[in-house]
């Protein structure tokens, strides 16, 4: 499966200089689909030094030439989505449908900012005098590092390379050694479109002997996270020894308010689509429904009724609407949240249980627990999997007070027909996104990312480009 890829460095694909490999596991299946290479300390070094070696003179390209490369990069990319999509349900098991959306969105990212590295504006102001003028001008930061999880594997390593390459710095990206694909296909479109040896460096292996390595190397001037809150927080603390440059986008457990102006079986059909999808396994995934008393009979009944009406399978089957979870570690952690929340009096509306149809792959039924106390882990603790809890509220500030009551500030959603209503909400939770009687959030032209322990830093829109870039300002006096 990944016989013409490897390590991309210095515009080469090459295995480990050691030979070790990484296998990389079918969920649906449990079988071994291919390995990737280990990189040790060796190819570590020539990955920082080739980004070393090409940073000065990519920053130093006009931003009109780096445009023209990302525009080819897109245009490859987009005869590539059926073979790629379908490698990557190999990989993590979401539906060949939510694959190819996902790759559509990646190329997205590439497209937006091939137009936003002509657009890296600096300002200038008037001097106090006649004889001085005061200038901003924004430079590259310096070759970055770059990790991302296994869940999107193609949008989130899309939103830090092309942003990265459009401010004009040099990339080494390690991708998740379970769904490295993606990440493969955009160094082999980058090595076709023309971008220079060196800029973009593709390395794969053990995510903390990589991240110790490549954080720790002075080449490095900046670093960009997308993970957990504590591998983030691990992140944070090598960053400092360096002072690295920084932006983390970690886990979420977004909070759904259903006011009782709302139409329930609509808000329920709309959060169960959401919910599920990638089995749950997204960071913006609504997580905990906060519905109030006068309609939450009617929207657990239509939560539990679209969850039922999910069927599970291989992502390569078109009848498929939900996959697998990724790994047994995953599947465990949700039996025990479910367990735990069982113990406490939560009602199990739908699933609740491994599929008896399936005796391989990490599969798990779309869960929905009704009456779910606070107390319980699984409205504390991001679930990362296809379990809907819903409690129901009284009053508005009960409802902000219940949501905004974990560390986490990622995203949150709100359902009202009252436009009022759905202002003050909006105002009120305490996250980065918002949605509003829609949950589609992401797309390449708004700055995602979230606040307290969900990270700092946006990804996407005219925002995500600063997170590159350095300001400088010079003051000249006419002689």
């Amino acid at each position: 499966m990944y016989e013409n890829y490897g390590l991309f460095i210095d515009g080469q694909w090459r295995e480990a200089r050691d030979k070790r490999v990484i296998a990389v596991i079918d969920p649906a299946t449990e079988e071994r689909i291919g390995v990737v290479p280990h990189a040790g300390p060796q190819d570590l070094d020539e990955a920082l030094r080739a980004a070393a070696d090409a940073a000065s003179s990519w920053a130093a390209t006009p931003g009109w030439e780096r445009s023209k490369l990302l525009r080819r990069i897109s245009d490859d990319l987009r005869q590539r989505v059926e073979a790629a999509a379908a490698m990557m349900v190999r990989e993590c098991g979401k539906p060949l449908a939510e694959a190819k959306g996902e790759f559509l969105a990646a190329i997205d990212q590439f497209d937006w900012y091939a137009d936003e590295a002509r657009r890296i504006f600096g300002h200038t102001l008037a001097g106090r005098d006649g004889g001085t003028k005061l200038t901003v001008q924004y430079r590259p930061v310096g070759p970055v590092a770059a990790f991302t999880a296994w869940n999107f594997p193609a949008l989130l390593p899309a939103r830090k390379i092309a942003a990265a390459l459009a401010a004009g710095c040099t990339v080494v990206l390690k991708p998740s050694e379970e769904t490295p694909s993606s990440a493969f296909v955009f160094a082999d479109a980058a090595r076709k479109a023309g971008l220079p040896d060196g800029v973009l460096n593709v390395v794969t292996g053990e995510p903390a002997e990589i991240s110790r390595h490549l954080i720790a190397s002075p080449v490095i001037r900046k670093v960009s996270l997308t993970g957990s809150v504590p591998v983030g927080k691990l992140i944070m603390k090598l960053c400092a020894d360096g002072l690295k440059r920084l932006s983390l986008e970690l886990g979420g457990h977004a909070p759904v308010l259903v006011f009782a102006d709302a139409d329930p079986v609509a808000a329920a059909k709309a959060c169960a689509a959401a919910k599920f999808r990638n089995s749950g396994q997204v960071c913006i995934s609504p997580s905990r429904f906060y519905v109030h008393a006068s309609i939450h009979a009617p929207f657990a009944a239509a939560m539990a009724e679209s969850a039922k009406a999910l069927r599970l399978g291989s992502g390569l089957d078109p009848q498929t609407t939900c996959g697998p979870m990724i790994n047994a570690r995953g599947r465990e952690r949700v039996e025990s949240l479910v367990a735990d929340a069982v113990s406490h009096g939560a009602k199990v509306l739908a699933g609740g249980a491994r599929p008896s149809e399936f005796n391989r792959g990490f599969f798990y039924q779309p869960t929905v627990l009704d009456m779910v106390p606070e107390a319980t882990r699984v409205m504390r603790e991001e679930p990362f999997g296809p379990i809907a809890p819903i409690a129901s509220f009284e009053s508005f500030d009960e409802a902000i007070g219940r949501a905004n009551a974990t560390p986490f500030g990622l995203a949150g959603y709100v359902f009202s027909s009252s436009l009022s209503t759905a202002n003050r909400a909006a105002d009120a939770l305490d996250v980065g996104m918002v949605g509003v009687n829609d949950m589609m959030l992401a797309s390449a032209e708004i700055p995602f990312g979230g606040v307290k322990e969900s990270g700092f830093g946006r990804e996407g829109g005219q925002l995500g480009i600063l997170d590159y870039l350095e300001a400088r300002y010079v003051k000249m006096r006419h002689t």
